[in-house]
């Protein structure tokens, strides 16, 4: 029984190595799919750099028309779309309660020149006090300048236009009280030189570095698909949107990550005036041209902590890592300033033979 147990043992030993050397001499025939390279030659081509941004179109000149003084709005002389100039008068308030503190104020403003007159007669012939007559020239200045306001607000009925421009947006009606005020007075209306336009822009913190003041851009909007605008970068804000540094800001944000943003003002041409405010304008700003220069793809571009590199194709099909120094990038090309020359072969990608690489292995890299 013994030696039953170890024949049995030494056929499963054997069975087990006949069947590794049938595994190993199938995988060893079986063909692995090799990768290739795919090789493309430096050229010298035209490269256009641009930073990509979205904005809003927006008047150049805007002014939004309200009252110095409260009161209810007695007449709209204007509606929107009109066309108005500098100094027209274009509403009227209801003046009635100021009419009656001017009338008011002029009547003490004679009582008090009146006591004044008398006290200065008193003074004169030493029947009162120095102290009586500068009370009395107090009085009378004081019911002067009180009348002065009155008349100014009475002035202020009459409501003109600060520029020359075009009524955007439907004005206030009559019957509505326009409330004075610094932080939220009423808007009787808006007046825009739609003449003269601009781009507020945000552009990314990792972009805004590459724009220029003067720096040229096209633009689209989907009103007009088939067309390109131009703009010029005009002003670059010196902070983020959100002040996000000033910890002080009301409007400053504790979320370290969230993206940041910098406004971004183009000059707009728009000579046939077709663009609208509020319009969403897709801008590049182009901040680099340059014309007949080496170039590789992107894709070719590699980097370590020594710097760039690509991966030079020599003539024995051997690699070589070869360091550049590089210029302009554009979409898909990146500028050789050093380190290669044209019509040189550089590595842009490995596929597999399956993507048409014909089974041959990668060439030997030297470092």
């Amino acid at each position: 029984m013994k030696n039953k147990k170890w024949l049995y043992i030494t056929i499963a030993v054997v069975l087990l190595l006949l069947a590794a050397a049938a595994g190993y001499k199938f995988f060893a025939q079986t063909e692995v799919p090799a990768a290739a390279v795919e090789v493309t030659e430096v050229e010298k081509r035209n490269l256009r750099s641009t930073v990509s941004a979205t904005g809003t179109i927006r008047p150049m000149d805007s002014v939004e028309v309200s009252s110095k003084v409260t009161a209810r709005i007695q007449k709209v002389l204007v509606k929107e779309n009109d066309v108005v100039s500098a100094g027209q008068t274009v509403a009227l308030l209801e003046g009635k309660d100021y009419e009656a503190k001017r009338d008011q104020a002029a009547y003490k403003l004679n009582n008090a020149y009146s006591r004044y007159k008398r006290m200065l007669y008193l003074y004169e012939t030493g029947a009162v006090s120095q102290q009586d007559l500068d009370d009395a020239t107090m009085e009378y200045n004081t019911a002067q300048s009180t009348l002065d306001q009155t008349e100014s607000d009475l002035n202020e009925m009459v409501i003109l236009a600060p520029i020359d421009g075009v009524v955007v947006g439907e004005p206030k009606s009559a019957g509505t009280m326009a409330v004075q005020g610094n932080s939220n007075p009423t808007v009787i209306m808006t007046i825009a030189d739609l003449s003269k336009k601009q781009i507020l822009a945000k552009v990314d913190e990792t972009d805004i570095g590459a724009v220029k003041i003067g720096q040229t851009a096209t633009f689209t909007v989907d009103s007009y698909t088939d067309r390109t605008f131009k703009a010029k970068v005009s002003s670059i804000a010196q902070t983020d949107i959100t002040n996000s540094w000033n910890t002080r800001s009301v409007n400053s944000t504790s979320n370290s990550s969230s993206v940041i943003y910098y406004y971004v003002v183009l000059d707009v041409d728009d000579e046939d005036g077709v663009l609208l405010p509020a319009m969403t304008a897709r801008v590049e700003i182009n901040t680099a041209e340059r014309n007949n220069v080496l170039t590789v793809p992107i894709s070719a571009l590699k980097s370590d902590t020594d710097g760039s590199y690509v991966m030079l194709s020599l003539p024995d099909g051997n690699s070589e890592k070869r360091y550049v120094v590089t210029g302009v990038y554009s979409d898909e090309y990146v500028e050789i300033l050093e380190g290669l020359s044209e019509g040189d072969k550089v590595i842009k990608s490995f596929k597999t033979s399956s993507e048409g690489g014909g089974g041959r292995m990668p060439p030997h890299v030297k470092m």
